[in-house]
């Protein structure tokens, strides 16, 4: 029996709803908010999980991407207080956190001097004595030493803050940055867009126009751009459904998004310690919905840290085609907030071998998905003779 002739068995044996959704799936039509609310409120793991399978197969097969990449965190001082985050430090308590200097983001930079990294990732707290003009004067020092390194870097958060303290339009600012060496932006700083959960989550930062905004104007100029939901909190259903809405529309509209995250909400350390943590179950449904529903999204990635590694392994049966990278340093981001792995860093044959566990095709990206290495057509030894 072939994958086609077996999902088309499952959708006939659920009930008519159910079944009707199902059926548009198959035929690659949009789902509309009703019946992606409907699949959370009704759609079984087993259900909502094989027709994602079958819409990842489709799209792309059994490659699996990851890429090289190590972040630089300037600094975890931050002018916001959201409820949600255990990383920031407030500016008045500035000396719990750190700040980095040009020199010390150069520092990080070098120790990857000889390594077939591929891209650096900065994001870090939206701290108020840090002005776009260092933001700059770090990215074109990084692209004097490694030109070739693409920078992926800050969240609309920190760009929002950035440009209001510069008193810079958001295109202005982000034609500066991008003059300085930006080539494209990470999906942080999303949270859930819907107004009555922001404002109780992160009432003080950039709204969902603003971070949308950032991101089409990002689009309109060339720059392509990743998207995150952070989920398993106070939201609901249709809280999930309205932000992948919004983000589907601007895809629609511009398709610069390159990929979607669905982030675990963890509850360490920070003031929602009493909301209690989603399950497994929920984590895989909500990818698996996620492949569902943004048709337009080409990828949905898992960060591997979050999850940890048997359940990033367990999300590539349940609509996710990408793992993020090897992340070559000690992310505080992750492991403050409670991540499965404490250390998250992977050499690559570790990473290949992960994927590879479950029948995965292992494929090295750039930042914009060109392929650099398909590792399920060479072998470890074949990319680095000096492996035993």
């Amino acid at each position: 029996m072939t994958s086609s002739d077996a999902i088309s068995v499952l959708v006939q044996n659920v009930g008519a709803e159910l079944k009707r959704i199902g059926e548009k799936i198959i035929a690659d039509e949009r789902i509309s908010p009703a019946e992606g609310l409907y699949l959370f409120e009704h759609g079984s793991l087993s259900y909502t999980g094989a027709l994602a399978n079958y819409v990842r197969e489709r799209r792309h097969g059994h490659t699996t991407y990851f890429n090289r990449n190590f972040h630089i965190e300037p600094t975890n001082v931050c002018v916001f207080s959201c409820a949600f985050c255990a990383y920031s430090r407030l500016y008045a308590h500035r000396e719990e956190g750190w700040e980095l200097s040009i020199g010390q983001m150069m520092d990080i930079v070098k120790s990857f001097d000889g390594k077939p990294v591929t891209e650096v990732h900065i994001v870090g707290g939206v701290h108020p004595k840090l002005t776009i003009e260092f933001f700059m004067e770090a990215m074109q020092q990084i692209k004097a030493h490694r030109p070739s390194l693409h920078i992926k870097g800050y969240t609309a958060v920190e760009l929002d803050y950035m440009f209001r303290k510069a008193k810079l339009s958001t295109e202005q600012g982000l034609k500066k940055l991008q003059a300085a060496g930006l080539d494209s932006l990470p999906g942080g700083g999303a949270e859930i867009f819907h107004p009555d959960i922001r404002q109780r989550i992160c009432a003080d930062k950039v709204d969902a126009n603003g971070w949308l905004d950032i991101h089409r104007t990002a689009h309109k100029l060339g720059m392509h751009s990743n998207a995150t939901m952070l989920y398993g909190h106070i939201e609901k259903f249709e809280h999930r459904i309205d932000h992948m809405e919004r983000l589907r529309q601007l895809q629609d509209e511009t398709g610069g998004f390159n990929t979607f995250i669905p982030l675990k909400f963890r509850n360490k350390d920070n003031d929602m310690s009493d909301v209690p943590e989603s399950s497994i179950v929920e984590d895989m449904r909500m990818y698996a919905i996620a492949r569902l529903y943004l048709d337009n999204f080409p990828h949905l990635k898992a960060y591997w840290p979050m999850l940890g590694r048997q359940n990033a392994q367990l999300s590539l049966s349940f609509g996710v085609n990408d793992l993020d990278g090897t992340i070559d340093d000690t992310t505080k981001i992750y492991s403050m907030a409670g991540a499965e792995e404490q250390t998250p860093a992977m050499s690559t044959e570790q990473l290949v071998t992960l994927i590879k566990q479950v029948k995965r095709d292992p494929v090295e990206r750039d930042t914009l998905y060109n392929v650099l290495t398909d590792y399920s057509k060479v072998s470890m030894k074949e990319v680095d003779p000096t492996l035993n």
